[in-house]
C-alpha cells in the first residue's frame, strides 16, 4: 500500500501511525494476492477511505522537527503487544515543483529502524498529467517488497499500470492495469486487468478482469466494482460540514464471504477535535479519537478496537509533538 499525502507537513495523528504501519505491510503478502484489486479506490475516491478510522495499539510518540519549508524529519517511539516496539527515524522531503496549489513535487517520503528495516516512497510528476510512485521495503538486510505504479490524467479520463514485486530470478510478479473513462459530467465507467504469474500461482500465471462504476453527485458519491473475484460496492455522504458518511461492501466470490462496513466522520472546528467510527458485519467496532492541544503544538489520537467474536479490546494512545 502506498502512502500519498498531499500535504506531508500537515498530518493528523492517524494518518502518521497509518505511514508507518502500512509501510511495513507495503506488498508483504503479494505471493498470496487476491486479485481482487479496487479501481474506484485507485483512481482516486479517498472520501470513504477518510471516513473509516486507522486504529493503532499501545502507545506512539511521535516527535517532528522542521528543519526548512521543504524538510522534516521525525522520531517515533512505538510500544505495542501487536506489533513491533522500538524506536524509527523518519524523513520527509518536499520539492519546490507545483501543478496545483495544494502539491508539491517530488515527495520523498522514509522511516528507518535500528536494525536497518527501512521503508521508502518516492512520488513525483512529470508534467500536470503523468505522475509516477515508487515504494520499496527493506527487511533483515534483503529486498522484501518494491512498487511501482504510472498513472495518466487525460482530458475526461484516467489509466494507470502497476507492477508489483517483480522478480527476474524467480520469475515472478503482479501486473495491474485500469482505465476509467468519464461518460458524463457524473457518470464514469472503467475496467481492470489483473495478471500474477510465478511458480507460487497455480498454473504458473493467472488474470483477472473486473469492470468498474463512478457516480458523483453534489455531496454523494457511488462506485463499485464487479468482477470474477467478487463484488466491491462503497457509498459516501457528505450529511453537513461537520458530519461524513460512508458504507462499504465487499463480497469474496471464491471464499463465499460477504462483509459490510458502515463508518461516520464528526469534526467539531471549535473545539478542535475529530471523531471517526466503524462497525462492520462481523461485529468489529474501531474508533479514533484526535485532538489538538492548542495553543501547543500538540495532537492527541486515542484509539479502540472492540471484537465482539473474540471478545477482544485493543487501545491506543498517541501523541503528536510538533
Amino acid at each position: 500500500m502506498q502512502v500519498f499525502i498531499k500535504n506531508p507537513f500537515a498530518l493528523t495523528p492517524a494518518q502518521i501511525c497509518e505511514i508507518s504501519e502500512s509501510a511495513k505491510g507495503l506488498l508483504s503478502n503479494m505471493d498470496q494476492i487476491d486479485l481482487q484489486f479496487e479501481l474506484i479506490d485507485v483512481q482516486g475516491s479517498e472520501e470513504l477511505k477518510n471516513v473509516f478510522p486507522i486504529v493503532f495499539e499501545g502507545a506512539k510518540l511521535m516527535v517532528n522537527k522542521g528543519l526548512s519549508n521543504h524538510f522534516q524529519v521525525s522520531h517515533t517511539l512505538n510500544m505495542s503487544s501487536v506489533t513491533q516496539s522500538g524506536y524509527r527515524f523518519g524523513a520527509t522531503f518536499v520539492g519546490t515543483k507545483q501543478y496545483t496549489p495544494s502539491e508539491a513535487f517530488p515527495v520523498l517520503l522514509g522511516d528507518i529502524d535500528p536494525s536497518g528495516n527501512l521503508n521508502a516512497n518516492i512520488i513525483n510528476q512529470y508534467g500536470p498529467r503523468t505522475r509516477v510512485k515508487a515504494a520499496l521495503q527493506v527487511q533483515n538486510c534483503n529486498y522484501s517488497a518494491a512498487q511501482l505504479t504510472v498513472d495518466y490524467k487525460g482530458d475526461n479520463y484516467t489509466s494507470s499500470l502497476t507492477l508489483g514485486n517483480p522478480d527476474i530470478i524467480n520469475e515472478s510478479g503482479v501486473l495491474v492495469a485500469h482505465y476509467l473513462q468519464s461518460v458524463t459530467s457524473k457518470l464514469a465507467l472503467g475496467a481492470e486487468l489483473a495478471y500474477q504469474y510465478g511458480p507460487t500461482v497455480p498454473g504458473g500465471e493467472i488474470a483477472v478482469i473486473s469492470a468498474a462504476a463512478r457516480y458523483t453527485g453534489a455531496d454523494a458519491i457511488v462506485s463499485g466494482t464487479l468482477g470474477g473475484a467478487g463484488l466491491h460496492l462503497c457509498y459516501y455522504q457528505k450529511a453537513s460540514d461537520q458530519l461524513q458518511l460512508g458504507v462499504e461492501l465487499e463480497t469474496n466470490f471464491r471464499m463465499q464471504e460477504s462483509i459490510t462496513s458502515v463508518g461516520y466522520q464528526v469534526d467539531l472546528p471549535k473545539g478542535d477535535l475529530c471523531f471517526r467510527g466503524m462497525i462492520d458485519s462481523n461485529w468489529n467496532v474501531r474508533a479514533v479519537l484526535e485532538k489538538k492541544l492548542l495553543p501547543l503544538p500538540f495532537s492527541f489520537a486515542l484509539s479502540g478496537a472492540l471484537n465482539h467474536n473474540k471478545n477482544q479490546f485493543r487501545l491506543g494512545c498517541g501523541l503528536i509533538i510538533g
